[in-house]
């Protein structure tokens, strides 16, 4: 039977839309077809069999057409019948290639039904040549997700046929995630991973690939039993000498893996396979070079390669080029412990042997540029000792480096090497605060002239899990505009992005967001109706794009591209009023005012969501020619946009700072799931709302969406739950909808900065930027973020921080002292910690604005200082006495003289002893 007779034969439909097979066609190609259609997978290979080659080539085009049509249903019957299609699909393509291309399909992953036995029957029935053609096709797919299905098929036929080990990554990692292989050793039988891989005869060929994975510490972190030789690192030691593998080899391959770096987890599983590999002091010292060389990477394997350098140092095996070229890379680290160590291991190597005191002094001294003074004074300490023994002929030397000392030691360097330390260029003269330049926003670029131009960007859109705010911006302005002028052309335009990506409208389980802007192109294209109200959760009167689960800010998106959706199939506006002038979203007043124009001369009323989103992005202005231009506007949405101009638009809201402690009850269930029983204390601010904002000239107000992004905050948790907003992390689309009122935005937002303080939220401070550089005033909420983020858990958020306050200190925003009042009262409530305080304002004296420092850190002490003190108060004086002495700041700070006056040489009393000495002068 021809593919023609079948096609034409099966044209009737069932109720899944997939074409259903009548008279015309083999009885054992309706039996095939009919069992796809029906799910039943497990008859599947039988009914295969039964065909010959020419009645399943002819099959393959029916099955082409139910397998399009399964694709977006997700229901039950549905993954039965995507089930049978790859069994059958698998077995009806003769040839080898469009076999593997049909069970690599895209559409089966996440199914699972590449593990059912049916498909592996209908795989074994083929020629031999056949299978392993189709393995190894697969076998060079890249696979996706936690678990790669296609592994247990290609991994019986490759032990079926003893053809080549396929040595992919996704095969190796997948060999290595299932122990070694069901043929070899199920988890269930009593033997150890060891005994599996030493009878598995993937292991010669997979086993050196292993080391050149990512992402592979999980199974290297199990233990499968408590016998020995039962986990990855004892099992690969335990290889070691074998008949595969020699012990040199293996040593090699590890150490060639953690020289060459990688994640964290993965080079310490890595470390965890070479300390049970355990080589011997010969064989570690011939490989001193790549040791070194580790130096340099994830602390703990350094601190590994430094404890057995140290060994071999001490049994003679190594020489002292080595102690120097390792001292240079690790007194330069930030950890104090592998700094501290590589001290002493200098100085017990000079007590060794005395002759090599010259190049141990001057190594110790790379330690004075050291950021911590306290590893400084220790550096200088070891100096001392060894300084007689190392001779006159270093003290050049160690005066130049002596430099880098902080002040509090430069008298007694200059004791030591015989002459003053710290004249020059770093006297405290010289100092001049350095700030970035003030950030000025990105313009959004002219609109998009094609609607080629609007296909490609709504392509890229689609493509980006994080669309920036120009590229959802300029889409959607480019839809509306473009549908104006020639929606034919547009739609064509949209047609291929449209074919890749549909609108499959559905029950919304997510916010609204910029990549629902393909409801509009739908629209345009007349693939949806956007007048007709969709079904969502049973509720016909509710729109597609407003689900229950939307924030506020997902029902102001949604309001927008609905009016716009709407608006693209009927009036056919120009274009939209609220697309911005720049990146932070804010529309400049005369650019308003001219599309507001642009509007009445096309007799075309705007938009209510779009003239609510464009007042609240425009700032009010004084420029008598653009409110001139606004008075001469004649429909009801001028005038008020001219009086909301001309009066100042909507005003700041009131705020009270408040203390409060969320309890147990606010937690249970929601993002507090870390830690729920603790009970944490928080600063928070309360404010009023705006009620709707001010009053149009006939009364208007804005849409319900959009005064609501100005509701009133109360520092509860519990009202975030129930608005849905602890679900979902603030975007720069949101700081967007009202990018001059950042303050209010602040406040509203304080539960995700306090949670990247004290709790594990990560990726919180990217906002304080995009706040920092927005519009409006930078009051208490906004300091007190930034203060939550100083303190934050996680360094990339705290390095966001330092960003956002360098941002305020060069826009002349910040207020040193209120922000240093807000730390001070973090700290003392325990939501900051002073050792990320102090590695955050570190960070912003490195920038060299120490002045700024000093003007935080000036009301921050008295807090720390009080009472019976804060413990890691000592790291927040050391940068504080620092940046004191580097912008010449004098005076008296609450609380230090007594900390300096007390007894005892702690790391506490000399930094606020050296800080008395610079704030006297």
């Amino acid at each position: 039977m021809s593919g023609t007779d079948t096609m034409s034969a099966a044209r009737a439909t069932d109720g899944t839309g997939a074409a259903g097979v009548t008279g015309g066609a083999s009885a054992a190609g309706d039996a095939l077809l009919t069992a796809v259609r029906e799910g039943r997978v497990p008859q599947v290979p039988g009914l295969v069999a039964a065909l010959g080659p020419a009645e399943r080539r002819s099959c393959v085009p029916v099955l082409k057409e139910m397998r399009k049509e399964a694709r977006s249903d997700w229901s039950k019957a549905a993954n039965q019948r995507m089930g049978a299609l790859l069994v059958a699909g698998a077995g009806c393509h003769v040839g080898a290639a469009g076999a593997a291309t049909w069970i690599g399909g895209r559409d089966f992953t996440g199914r699972s039904w590449a593990r059912h036995p049916a498909l592996g029957a209908v795989v074994e029935a083929q020629p031999e040549e056949w299978q392993i053609e189709v393995v190894g096709r697969l076998a060079a797919k890249r696979g996706s997700g936690w678990s790669w299905d296609l592994f247990p098929l290609i991994e019986r036929v490759v032990r079926r046929t003893g053809c080549r080990v396929p040595a992919s990554d996704d095969f190796v990692a997948e060999w290595v995630r299932s122990a070694a292989g069901a043929e070899t050793g199920p988890r269930g039988t009593n033997d150890t991973l060891l005994e599996r891989l030493r009878a598995d005869t993937f292991t010669p060929v997979l086993l050196p690939r292993v080391f050149e994975l990512d992402d592979v510490a999980w199974p290297f972190d199990s233990r499968y039993s408590t016998r020995p030789g039962d986990s990855w690192p004892e099992a690969v030691a335990g290889l070691a000498g074998g008949p595969h593998f020699d012990r040199a080899e293996l040593v090699d391959l590890c150490v060639a893996r953690l020289v060459r770096g990688g994640r964290p987890a993965d080079q310490k599983a890595f470390l965890a396979v070479l300390v049970a590999l355990a080589p011997t002091t010969e064989e570690y010292a011939s490989r001193v070079r790549d040791l070194v060389a580790v130096l340099d990477g994830l602390s703990t394997v350094a601190g590994h390669a430094q404890q057995v350098l140290t060994g071999l140092d001490e049994a003679g095996l190594v020489g002292p080029e080595v102690l120097v070229e390792a001292s240079s890379v690790v007194l330069f680290r930030s950890e104090k412990k592998l700094v501290r160590a590589q001290l002493a291991w200098l100085e017990q190597a000079a007590r060794r042997s005395p002759e090599r005191s010259g190049p141990v002094v001057l190594a110790a001294a790379e330690a004075f540029g050291h950021p911590d003074t306290v590893i400084q004074e220790r550096a200088l300490n070891v100096v001392a000792r060894r300084l007689k023994a190392a001779g006159e002929a270093v003290l050049p030397e160690l005066r130049l480096a002596a430099e880098a000392l902080n002040p509090a030691h430069h008298a007694r360097a200059g004791e030591l090497f015989g002459a003053p330390v710290g004249s020059g260029e770093d006297d405290d003269t010289a100092w001049s605060e350095l700030l970035p330049p003030v950030p000025v926003p990105a313009p959004l670029g002219d609109p998009l002239a094609t609607p080629a131009e609007v296909a490609e960007e709504l392509a890229v859109l689609l493509a980006s899990g994080r669309p920036d705010v120009a590229v959802f911006e300029r889409v959607l302005d480019g839809l509306v505009r473009h549908a104006h002028l020639d929606r034919a052309a547009l739609t064509a335009a949209l047609e291929p992005v449209l074919r890749v990506n549909p609108w499959r409208e559905g029950s919304r389980w997510s916010d609204c967001g910029p990549g629902e802007v393909l409801y509009v192109a739908a629209a345009v294209a007349g693939l949806v109706d956007p007048h007709r109200r969709g079904s969502v959760f049973k509720d016909k009167g509710r729109h597609p794009l407003r689900g229950p689960h939307n924030t506020v800010y997902g029902e102001a998106i949604a309001a927008r591209l609905a009016e716009a959706a709407e608006r693209v199939t009927t009036d056919l506006p120009p274009l939209l009023l609220a697309t911005p002038t720049d990146a932070t979203g804010a529309v400049a007043a005369e650019v308003l005012v001219e599309r507001l124009a642009v509007h009445e001369a096309a007799g075309v009323p705007v938009g209510r969501a779009d003239l609510s989103a464009a007042l609240l992005r425009v700032a009010p202005t004084t420029d008598a020619v653009v409110r001139a231009a606004a008075d001469r506007l004649t429909s009801p949405a001028g005038r008020w946009a001219a009086r909301w101009l001309r009066e100042g638009g909507l005003p700041a809201q009131p705020s009270a700072r408040v203390v409060f402690a969320p309890g147990p009850e606010a937690r249970t269930g929601q993002r507090y799931w870390d830690r729920w029983w603790e009970t944490v204390k928080r600063v928070a601010v309360t404010q009023t709302g705006s009620g709707g904002g001010p009053v149009g000239p006939a009364g208007e107000r804005l849409e319900a969406e959009f005064w609501a992004l100005l509701d009133g905050t109360e520092p509860t948790v519990d009202r975030a739950r129930k608005q849905n907003e602890w679900q979902w992390e603030p975007s720069p689309h949101w700081a967007a909808m009202l990018p001059h009122h950042r303050e209010e935005q602040a406040a509203r937002w304080l539960d995700w900065f306090a949670d990247s303080a004290d709790r594990e939220r990560r990726g919180a401070g990217r906002m304080l930027v995009v706040l920092a550089e927005g519009g409006g005033p930078a009051g208490l909420s906004l300091h007190l973020a930034v203060a939550y983020g100083l303190g934050a858990r996680f360094p990339d958020d705290r390095t966001a921080a330092v960003d956002a306050l360098l941002v305020l200190a060069a826009r002349g925003d910040l207020d040193g002292a209120l922000l240093g009042r807000e730390l001070g009262e973090l700290v003392t409530l325990g939501t900051v910690k002073p050792n990320r305080l102090a590695h955050s304002l570190v960070t912003v004296a490195d920038t060299g604005a120490y002045g700024t420092v000093w003007s935080v850190l000036a009301t921050v002490l008295p807090a720390l200082l009080g009472g019976e003190g804060v413990r890691g108060a000592a790291d927040v004086l050391a940068v504080a006495a620092d940046a004191a002495r580097r912008c010449g700041a004098r005076g008296e700070v609450p609380g230090l003289a007594e900390v300096a006056g007390r007894p005892g040489s702690s790391r506490l009393v000399k930094h606020a002893r050296a800080l008395r000495e610079v704030l006297a002068g």
